[in-house]
């Protein structure tokens, strides 16, 4: 798939942008395009700060702070797991589970790909539930608990469900990888907020029974998600 450089602002708020990545755009300067940061902070005409970070082939929201004492603030409550992150993801697989907490240490693998262990001493960790799409596939809510690099993706393949289109992790081969960053929420100078993008890139990304399931699953937190929710 072509990467667009097109991105929608979701909500811009006095102290932070949060925008509507797509697909295929890294995060920082890749080779000889410009990176997301830079791009987003010319098209509105302020610097912007980086408070977390997606894959270049993920898509969904990101949220950009506007000044460095924003960036601090926003960035601790990521770090203190005072946000909660909600990603939608699709696999032709069959998974081990359909619904379930994945938690392992990661450690670097061939290629640039990480790989989940046994051991638990910094661990991530991941919560997911799903639902059926037609022709075999299965869409997938994950709820991470932390932000390790690859996290969802390795998480997903270690029950079974890589994703589609994400051929570092042996998914099948599609038009774009499968993974979107879905809902944000998180509190902010003692005000809630809460952030959603739904997936508009990809053909898969379609469908009534995927309407169904994202209108099923729209209050995230209501979900029954295995696991205890303090880790």
């Amino acid at each position: 798939m072509r990467a667009s450089s097109a991105f929608s602002v979701v909500g811009d708020h006095p102290d932070f942008v949060v925008i509507d990545k797509p697909p295929g755009i890294s995060f920082h300067k890749d080779d000889n395009d410009t990176g997301l940061v830079m791009q987003v902070s010319e098209q509105l005409g302020c610097e912007l700060f980086p408070v977390h970070r997606l894959d270049k082939v993920t898509s969904g929201l990101l949220l950009l702070a506007k000044s460095s004492a924003a960036a601090s603030l926003l960035s601790a409550a990521f770090a203190e797991r005072r946000v909660d992150k909600f990603y939608l993801a699709i696999s032709d697989r069959k998974p081990k589970k359909k619904q379930a907490i994945i938690i392992g240490d990661m450690v670097k693998a061939r290629r640039g790909c990480w790989k989940l262990t046994k051991t638990r001493d910094n661990p991530a960790v991941s919560r997911i539930v799903s639902g059926a799409l037609n022709a075999g596939k299965r869409l997938y809510c994950v709820r991470p608990a932390t932000g390790k690099t690859h996290q969802i993706r390795v998480a997903l393949k270690s029950i079974g469900a890589p994703i589609c289109g994400d051929l570092a992790y042996g998914g099948t081969p599609a038009d774009r990888a499968y993974l979107h960053a879905w809902q944000l929420h998180f509190n902010y100078l003692g005000e809630p907020y809460t952030f959603r993008a739904d997936p508009t890139v990809g053909e898969l990304f379609s469908g009534g029974a995927l309407d169904t399931l994202l209108d099923s699953w729209a209050q995230p937190n209501a979900l029954s998600w295995p696991g205890k929710m303090k880790d």
